[in-house]
């Protein structure tokens, strides 16, 4: 058995998060089917991880699939296998994810996103513990614990006919909900030292708040939840590593909306309020107003004037230039689903992209699409 450490990767001192560090306790030895419910972004995965590794199948791989990042047409494909020859383009055989998971775990994610005639195929493997590869002749044996997860009311998705009921009652042997970070906004501390340090580049002091702007980050509602949190200690400790971040050092573009809102007026969100409506020789005058322009002015100010410019910001301590990229990459597929609202084909069109590639790109930042 492993040891608590994976445990704590549910973090928080709260009563919601030693109640579900209390639950992957109970439920990691079985071997019954786990569905793991919640809005997103408050963890799913990390408890999935955390039954699989507290349990005495950590010999074995844990494979997640997320279930509404690849396409209908295929998922069957990567869920259970295919034959060489089993359709176009299947060159050569190909072991699925059940059969990756022998021995394992498989987490389904947004499971209430998979199509009906798959659930068809899933409740089959539940039921028998086979799988069948597509163009195969015979089915096979796997021994898989299988944790799903979804951010939907399955039971509001029966009664709508998008979900199938014997299925439902096949996946929720054992029921675990996790709580929006509202619901524990007594961990948000704990979660913010935790993101800093994690987000901190090799090297660099974890960024720090004020009193007064930590007061903030504990009253915002968070609707993205611990995701939510993590990305903006992310964004942080980019553009600002190392440093003790008050209200006026961050820009109400690095901001959530409903964070903004929430701000008292300073000089940062004057700044960027008045920046190109008054004139330059206004911008100049506020400017010297608020900052001294001595050469060891806080590295903060050179950071608002240039993202007010819609510059990029290198610190000078330096980025990881490869995870600054990834993030302008993810965002900006996140953009162009949004605007076709979730249709691959056009999203590819839009980024010039083969569709495959969109595809693998959308796996690999775990995204969503409807």
């Amino acid at each position: 058995m492993a040891s608590s450490r994976s445990l704590a990767k549910f973090i928080g001192e709260s009563e919601s998060a030693l109640a579900i560090r209390k639950t992957i306790s109970l439920l990691a030895m079985s071997k019954s089917t786990v569905l793991i419910t919640g809005e997103s972004g408050t963890g799913k995965e990390v408890v999935a991880r955390a039954l699989y590794e507290q349990s005495n199948r950590i010999s074995g791989n844990f494979v997640p699939v997320n279930c509404s990042a690849i396409p209908k047409e295929l998922l069957e494909s990567e869920l259970f296998g295919h034959k060489k020859g089993a359709f176009t383009g299947a060159v050569t055989d190909r072991v699925g994810r059940f059969e990756l998971a022998d021995g394992g775990c498989i987490f389904l994610d947004e499971i209430g996103d998979m199509s009906l005639d798959m659930q068809v195929k899933l409740l089959r493997v539940l039921q028998e513990r086979t799988v069948d590869p597509v163009g195969g002749l015979r089915p096979v044996e796997v021994d898989v614990r299988v944790i799903a997860a979804t951010h939907k009311d399955l039971e509001a998705e029966i009664a709508a006919g998008r979900f199938r009921e014997d299925l439902y009652y096949r996946l929720n042997v054992l029921p675990v909900k996790t709580p929006a970070l509202r619901q524990r906004a007594d961990d948000v501390s704990i979660l913010l030292n935790h993101f800093a340090v994690s987000h901190a580049a090799s090297g660099q002091k974890p960024i720090t708040f004020a009193s007064d702007f930590l007061q903030i980050l504990k009253s915002y509602h968070w609707p993205g939840n611990v995701r939510e949190l993590s990305n903006l200690i992310d964004r942080f400790s980019t553009i600002f590593a190392g440093q003790h971040l008050e209200m006026q050092s961050v820009p109400e573009s690095l901001l959530p909306r409903g964070m903004a809102a929430m701000m008292p007026g300073g000089c940062a969100n004057d700044f960027m309020a008045n920046f190109g409506r008054t004139g330059p020789d206004a911008t100049d005058s506020m400017l010297q107003k608020q900052f001294d322009f001595s050469e060891s002015v806080d590295h903060g100010v050179e950071t608002t004037i240039r993202l007010a410019q819609g510059m990029p910001v290198l610190p000078p301590e330096g980025i990881v230039l490869k995870k600054v990229l990834a993030d302008i990459e993810r965002d900006l597929i996140v953009q162009a689903l949004g605007r076709t609202d979730g249709n691959v084909s056009q999203t590819a069109r839009i980024l010039s992209l083969q569709r495959t590639t969109l595809i693998e790109k959308i796996h690999k930042f775990d995204l969503r699409v409807n």
